[in-house]
């Protein structure tokens, strides 16, 4: 998706910083045993305490911290780091107007970090082979953007503006179910094709295709007009491409392992596209509940 010109935002202003490890840990292994990581805990909004402790030591040494600065439409078209900063303040505006419309719930906006190496969190001590994830107790998102190459060199997806900005939104989904109550009540241990913490993962998906529909029809407050123009086609497929890419069945096959589905966390690469296909086509989080469907 492309930003209009006028669109403007900061990481002050939208709780976005970037936080730079100096000599910290990295995750042990390499190859097949990083992207079996990146698999087991992509995207994650289970409590990672006890997960990524391990392995890699708990100081993360000197950290090097920077909120982002003011960026402008053109910059997020150009810059990573901008196009983040603009994204999640979409995601504000968006969720600010559907949350309480049609949950009847207040957005409380959550906060934003960049980091690269590792970094510590209210989840415990994460490593860049996690993957993006959510953490619930200090509700807040955390990438590293040296994921969005590993889409491509590695998963298969194409490294494209809406693939990365599909991979915020999925994050901010989870922090709307933390504030809706879903994801304190699901069982976020069970795996499976129809498992609870597939559901909550497929939910995520499906607000994230909300956010795409809605993001070009919300006006910023600033401006008065909404900060990205409608996708393309070929954008939805760069989303869509990316949704598939981690699914449990393909990155299982894509590691050289048997494609086991009682052991899928997030589901498979039909059901991520499907759900992100719901919310884009139908806007509404109730027909995101992944929970009131015999079948995900």
């Amino acid at each position: 998706m492309t930003f209009r010109d006028s669109a403007t935002g900061s990481g002050g202003d939208e709780g976005v910083r970037r936080r730079r490890g100096k000599g910290g840990p990295v995750a042990a292994g390499g190859g097949v045993v990083a992207i079996l990581a990146l698999a087991i805990y992509m995207f994650t909004g289970q409590d990672l305490s006890g997960l990524l402790g391990g392995g890699g030591g708990g100081d993360a040494g000197p950290v090097e911290e920077e909120t982002l600065g003011e960026c402008s439409g053109a910059d997020a078209n150009t810059d990573v780091d901008c196009r983040m900063v603009l994204t999640w303040a979409s995601l504000h505006d968006v969720w600010g107007e559907i949350l309480p419309e049609q949950a009847n719930i207040e957005l409380t906006e959550p906060t934003f970090t960049l980091f690269s190496g590792s970094v510590s969190t209210g989840c415990g001590q994460a490593s860049s082979a996690v993957g993006p994830f959510y953490c619930p107790p200090d509700t807040q998102a955390y990438v590293d953007t040296g994921f969005f190459d590993q889409l491509e060199t590695q998963l298969g997806a194409r490294n494209a503006p809406l693939a990365q900005m599909y991979i915020l939104a999925h994050e901010y989904g989870h922090h709307i179910q933390n504030l809706t109550g879903v994801m304190a009540t699901a069982n976020r241990t069970d795996t499976g094709p129809q498992s609870d913490g597939v559901r909550l993962e497929l939910q995520a998906d499906c607000y994230a295709g909300m956010w795409v529909n809605q993001a070009s029809q919300v006006p910023q407050e600033e401006t008065g007009e909404p900060m990205l123009v409608p996708p393309t086609q070929a954008e939805i497929s760069d989303a869509l491409e990316a949704a598939s890419a981690v699914g449990d069945d393909r990155i299982q096959s894509g590691a050289g392992q048997e494609v086991s589905p009682e052991t899928w966390t997030h589901g498979s690469s039909e059901q991520r596209m499907h759900w992100f296909t719901v919310g884009y086509e139908g806007g509404d989080m109730a027909q995101c509940d992944t929970f009131a469907v015999r079948e995900v």
